[in-house]
C-alpha cells in the first residue's frame, strides 16, 4: 500500500513538473513569436516609408531580411541596413543582393561585420549604388580568399591565434592588391617567428602601403607581384623585405624617367593616380589612394570617393 502511494505521488509530481515546463515553453515560444511579428511589422513600416517599392518587392525584402536574421545577423543590424538602403533609394533587388551577400558570408563562417560596415560607410559617403555593390562583393571575395590563405597555413601545421581578426587584416591587404603569395609568406614567417597580432597587422598595413604606392606609380598588377616576389627571394627578415620593395619601386621610377620621351613617363602615370585599368580594381573599391608617393595612407580597407580622371590636354585655340 505504501509503495503504491509513493508511486502515485511521484507520478503526480512528475506530471506537475512536465506541465510546468510545457507551460513555460509555450509562453516562451509565444513571446518569441510576438517579438518576431513586431520586428517584421517594424521592417515593413521602414519599406513602406518609401513609395518606391511594390507589394511584391516588400514581401521579397521581408523574406530576405528574415533569412538574414535566421543566419545569425542581429535584428538591429538588419534594421540598420534596410533603413539606410531605403533612405538612399536603393532599389529592391540591390537591397536583396546585399542581404544575400551578407547571409552567404555568415553561412560560410566568415565575419559579416566588415561587409556591413563597408555597405553603411558607402551609403554615408554618398558613393553611387553600383560602386557600393561592387565594394561589398569585392569585400566578400577578399574575405573568402583570406580564409583560404589561413587554411593553407593551418594545413602546414601553423597554429593561428585570433583567426577572425587576422582574417580581416588579410582581407584589407588583399583589397589593397597586396599579392597573395606575399601575404602567405607574411603569415607563415610571422607566425613561425611568434609575432603578435599587432605586429602582423602593422606589417600587413606596410605591405598595403607599398602596394598602393606601386599602383600610384602606374605599375601593373603583374609587375607589382614580381617586385614583391623579388624582394622576398633570399630574404627572411621582414624589415629587409619591406625595404627591398621600397628600393625596387624607386628603381622603377628611375627606369621610367630614363625611358621617358616627350615629357611623359613610359610606365608611370603623370597624374599620380592609378587608373582603373592599371590598378585592376574599380576606383574606390576597398582601396585608399595615395595622394603623394612616400606618404602612407591614413587607413587601409576603406571606401574611397570615386576619383575623377583628368581629361586630355585641351587643343590650342584656333587663330
Amino acid at each position: 500500500m505504501y509503495l503504491k502511494m509513493k508511486i502515485k505521488n511521484e507520478l503526480i509530481r512528475f506530471s506537475f513538473i512536465f506541465l510546468l515546463l510545457l507551460s513555460f515553453t509555450f509562453f516562451s515560444f509565444s513571446e518569441q513569436t510576438e517579438s518576431a511579428n513586431e520586428q517584421t511589422t517594424k521592417l515593413e513600416k521602414i519599406i513602406h516609408s518609401s513609395s518606391a517599392y511594390s507589394d511584391f518587392q516588400t514581401s521579397m525584402l521581408l523574406k530576405s531580411a528574415q533569412g538574414l536574421m535566421d543566419a545569425g545577423i542581429s535584428y538591429e543590424n538588419t534594421e540598420e541596413i534596410l533603413m539606410n538602403s531605403v533612405d538612399n533609394s536603393l532599389n529592391a533587388y540591390n537591397i536583396k543582393k546585399v542581404f544575400d551577400i551578407i547571409q552567404e558570408a555568415r553561412e560560410e563562417g566568415l565575419p559579416s561585420e566588415p561587409i556591413i560596415n563597408k555597405f553603411n560607410e558607402g551609403l554615408a559617403k554618398n558613393i553611387d549604388n553600383n560602386t557600393i555593390m561592387a565594394v561589398i562583393e569585392t569585400k566578400a571575395e577578399k574575405l573568402k580568399k583570406a580564409e583560404e590563405i589561413l587554411n593553407e597555413a593551418k594545413e602546414k601545421g601553423l597554429e593561428i591565434n585570433g583567426g577572425e581578426e587576422l582574417l580581416k587584416v588579410l582581407s584589407d591587404s588583399l583589397e589593397n592588391d597586396v599579392p597573395e603569395n606575399s601575404l602567405s609568406w607574411l603569415l607563415n614567417t610571422a607566425t613561425s617567428e611568434g609575432k603578435s597580432m599587432k605586429e602582423i597587422t602593422e606589417i600587413s598595413e606596410e605591405l598595403s602601403y607599398l602596394s598602393l604606392m606601386a599602383y600610384d606609380l602606374g605599375l601593373s598588377p603583374d609587375r607589382v607581384a614580381v617586385i614583391f616576389e623579388e624582394a622576398m627571394e633570399g630574404n627572411t627578415a621582414i624589415a629587409d623585405i619591406c625595404e627591398n620593395i621600397q628600393n625596387n619601386l624607386e628603381m622603377e621610377i628611375s627606369t621610367a624617367k630614363t625611358e621617358s620621351s616627350g615629357g611623359k613617363l613610359s610606365t608611370i602615370s603623370t597624374t599620380g593616380t592609378p587608373s582603373a585599368s592599371t590598378a585592376g580594381t574599380p576606383t574606390g573599391i576597398g582601396e585608399t589612394p595615395i595622394q603623394d608617393a612616400g606618404e602612407p595612407p591614413a587607413q587601409t580597407g576603406g571606401i574611397s570617393e570615386p576619383s575623377t580622371s583628368p581629361g586630355e590636354d585641351a587643343p590650342p585655340p584656333e587663330n
